[in-house]
């Protein structure tokens, strides 16, 4: 007989594990959601002003065939291929991503402060004996840079302290930069835009990135059960109760609950005490994502943006309506902003004031004008409570232990908070989370995903090519795709001071099978 698989969260991991059950014909397996809807933090919401939300600025790129070839077959021609133009803003000006590699458009004397601190850190000082985060900072990038954004930017992002924080989650999303690099970009006024893993993401053309997920519930029909919140987990008895009475039993439990949750509030029986303590100490940090929406056409073609100053509350900024035409009631009269600000008790935010100040911020930033309060139409606010997984020093140290603990009872945690690997939590990590762990169970292949580590190295990928391509946000902030209305604004005309006129994807692109085949194809 087929052994019961139940699966508690019907997250991205969740989906990805049932969808895989599915797929290899077993039969015996069920789907639990405390949730009314499917799809977790990756969920979108369509308010009653028409316009639709996403938890945070998701983008859909992917490290896996499995993974593209789930989207498309789900979505069909229901997306499209953006082009990534992401900014850094500082000094009043607007500097191309990542900062650490275009320090040319800061003043001058900032310019200079930040080349010295990276020559003097990278000929004094040894990145390998850092012991966290901020020594990693300091010794790859010097005092200008990490005074300037690395220390600043991470502690709005983290809400956290770097020094709290290893090095080990850094992996790709933090491009390194070495002397002669610096100096080039300097000296030669060159543009290093071409680095990173998601220089292309799809986005599903309607429904935000919430889509993508509420696809899972057709193949998925009569195996996911919502509104179904755990009480309690007996692994001793291989039970879960759920707060409405019911009793289910299993031969295996794939948990999406967060792992300090999991192991203080939801199992009983025989838990060990340290094991407890330890997964109590795991640290995280909750996120407000505020939505503005404002009845003007789009004044830029920007996808998203950083803030590392102390002159606005979110770190990051997402202009949503570029990502597709119907995130607002009307793309020719609207656009929509979504902002992300970050707390802990490191960093308190209060919940009364954060939409004023994040619209003050919006203003303090150059994102809006005063005069463009009045046309904001619609505010929209998420409180997401487990909102970033804290990579802290300790954390593997913790994970060695919980982990196998719970393995040893059949409990196999697994998701962006049920694994509490920030660098492997990305909505198609966590996807294939769930698709390696059946995989495991079902035809004893090995996991790869929740081992992974990534090389920092200093083009984040592989090299660029010189392409400008015609696909959706191009990117040149002068000129303009709004057919109707009044004519776009410029962020010259925001005040800035002085500003980047290449978009990052006119000077590169990842190099990769799928990039030179997007490649080809703007080409046509």
């Amino acid at each position: 007989m087929e052994k019961k698989i139940v699966i508690i969260g019907a997250g991205p991991t969740g989906l990805g594990a049932a969808y895989r059950l599915k797929e290899l014909g077993h039969k015996n397996f069920a789907v639990y959601d405390r949730l009314p809807y499917i799809g977790g933090l990756a969920s979108s919401f369509t308010d009653s002003a028409g316009f639709t939300w996403d938890i945070g600025g998701h983008v859909m790129f992917s490290h896996y065939k499995y993974y593209d070839d789930v989207f498309d077959k789900l979505m069909g021609k229901d997306c499209q291929l953006n082009m990534r133009e992401c900014w850094v803003r500082m000094f009043e000006t607007w500097v191309p991503y990542p900062f650490q590699n275009n320090i040319r458009y800061l003043p001058k004397d900032v310019t200079l402060e930040c080349l010295l601190g990276l020559v003097e850190a990278q000929t004094r000082r040894n990145p390998k004996a850092a012991k966290n985060f901020e020594e990693f900072i300091d010794a790859v990038f010097g005092d200008g840079i990490a005074k300037h954004f690395m220390k600043p930017y991470n502690f709005k992002v983290w809400a956290h302290p770097p020094a709290m924080m290893n090095k080990e989650w850094i992996g790709e999303r933090v491009a390194v930069l070495d002397i002669s690099r610096a100096i080039k970009n300097v000296v030669l006024g060159s543009d290093d835009f071409g680095w990173g893993p998601n220089n292309q993401f799809k986005f599903p053309l309607f429904g935000g990135t919430g889509e993508f997920y509420r696809r899972f519930e057709k193949p998925l029909a009569g195996h996911v059960h919502l509104n179904k919140t755990v009480d309690v987990i007996n692994p001793a008895r291989k039970e879960v109760r759920f707060q409405d009475g019911e009793i289910v039993a299993y031969d295996e439990l794939i948990s999406t609950i967060p792992l300090d949750k999991l192991c203080n509030n939801v199992l009983t029986g025989e838990v060990p005490r340290e094991i407890k303590k330890a997964a109590a100490s795991l640290r995280h940090s909750g996120g407000y994502m505020i939505g503005i929406g404002i009845k003007q056409p789009c004044p830029s073609t920007k996808s998203w943006m950083y803030f590392p100053e102390s002159n606005c509350p979110f770190y990051r900024v997402t202009y949503l309506s570029n990502y597709s035409p119907h995130m607002t009631p009307d793309n020719s009269r609207y656009y929509s902003l979504l902002c992300e600000v970050s707390y802990s008790e490191f960093k308190p935010v209060d919940e009364t004031r954060v939409v004023d100040e994040t619209i003050q911020g919006l203003v303090n930033a150059g994102l809006i004008k005063e005069e463009d309060r009045k046309d904001i139409v619609d505010t929209w606010v998420f409180d997401a409570k487990y909102s970033y997984p804290t990579p802290s020093v300790e954390r593997d140290e913790i994970l060695s232990e919980v982990i196998p603990f719970l393995e040893s009872q059949q409990i196999y945690s697994r998701g962006r908070f049920g694994m509490w690997k920030y660098e492997v939590s990305n909505t198609d990590h966590s996807l294939m989370q769930g698709v390696e762990l059946v995989n495991r169970l079902l035809l004893n292949e090995p996991e790869t995903t929740i081992g992974m580590t990534y090389s920092s190295t200093t083009d984040g990928r592989n090299a660029a090519v010189h392409e400008r391509s015609p696909r959706a946000g191009s990117g040149d902030p002068r000129r303009s795709v709004v057919s109707t209305g009044p004519a776009k604004t410029n962020p010259d005309q925001l005040g800035d001071q002085h500003e980047a006129h290449i978009s990052e994807e006119e000077l590169g692109v990842t190099v990769g099978p799928s990039a030179e085949k997007s490649l080809k194809t703007a080409k046509r």
